[in-house]
């Protein structure tokens, strides 16, 4: 046995004790690199064969391919066992104990504002409306003026609007989102917009500057005061369920005639929201001819039946971030 034959003989014994104790994966692929690399140490040891005589190099080179068919079966091997006990591994640790106790997670809770926002557009999307949103950043053109409210109107007043350093304005309602939706839509059209709004306003038991306003509105040819006063008791039967409701005559700049609505909740009468017939200038405001179309709109304010439906004596408790109030609910 020559030098050569000596070397590949113990590079073999060696490199299979070492695969056979190989613990991981990567380990493995460190020795298949060091031994059967380009610069591995079976490769070094073939480098010492220019040095052999002719005769010999048949012998030893047919050695050399066997070592390396015995290390890379070695490796194939040992590279399955361990594939096979880490994903048994794996299933273990993933292995579900239905005995255990689990692991408490609170419960979430939905926020009584949007509680009753979700009832309201429900119940008006059974009825065949569409939902429809628009920017609470506003200008006064689609705020005011293409919902008729005249030039010194009060409620163009500093006190009662946030107006900001570009001109625009805090949308005061939801209405702006009528005037946003007929211009881009033409008749007939049942719509229904929830949103936030702003005014200037002393925070108090009963008011917020900032609140929430659901609107609902309909254009088409031959709608009458009738249909308003319909779909509102409609509205309110399936929101209170059975229950007496009244209308009381009002003023709105943006509807003629317009009125107030009350329901009977708990033996007293209470104000819910403010409807009436889309007045002609608004409709002239966005294209539609009053002579063809008419239309009804109404607005409530969410706040209020939150504080009605779940008894809560205090607007301000609604912005709280008390868990203690909101998982009453």
């Amino acid at each position: 046995m020559n030098d050569l034959e000596a070397q590949l003989t113990d590079l073999k014994q060696v490199a299979q004790d070492e695969i056979a104790r190989a613990a991981a994966l990567d380990d493995l692929e460190q020795l298949r690199v060091a031994y059967l690399g380009k610069k591995g140490r079976l490769s070094k040891v073939l480098g010492g064969m220019g040095k052999l005589a002719a005769a010999d190099r048949p012998r030893i080179g047919a050695l050399a391919n066997t070592v390396k068919d015995v290390l890379q079966t070695d490796l194939e091997k040992r590279k399955t066992t361990l594939q096979a006990a880490q994903i048994e591994a794996q299933l273990a640790a993933e292995t579900l104990d239905v005995t255990m106790p689990g692991v408490f997670t609170a419960q979430g809770r939905i926020h009584p504002i949007n509680s009753i926002t979700d009832q309201i557009v429900d119940i008006f999307l059974g009825l065949g409306y569409t939902v429809a949103q628009g920017p609470e950043i506003e200008t006064d053109y689609y705020n005011f003026e293409a919902l008729n409210f005249l030039a010194d109107h009060p409620a163009r007043d500093m006190q009662d609007t946030l107006y900001l350093p570009d001109g625009n304005l805090m949308r005061t309602h939801t209405s702006n989102v009528q005037i946003r939706y007929m211009k881009e839509h033409e008749p007939p059209m049942r719509v229904v917009a929830a949103g936030r709004c702003y005014r200037r306003d002393t925070v108090d038991a009963t008011h917020a500057a900032v609140f929430h306003q659901v609107e609902f509105f309909a254009v088409d040819q031959g709608l009458t005061f009738t249909d308003l006063k319909g779909t509102i008791k409609v509205f309110l039967e399936r929101l209170f369920g059975e229950t007496e409701v009244r209308f009381r005559p009002s003023y709105f700049p943006f509807t003629e005639p317009s009125a107030e609505v009350d329901v009977k909740w708990q033996g007293r009468w209470l104000e819910i929201l403010g409807c009436g017939m889309i007045d002609p200038n608004v409709l002239k405001a966005v294209g539609y001819d009053p002579e063809v179309y008419t239309g009804f709109a109404a607005g409530l304010g969410v706040e209020r039946l939150a504080m009605v439906q779940n008894q809560i004596d205090d607007i301000r408790r609604l912005y709280s971030s008390d868990l203690r109030f909101l998982n009453q609910f």
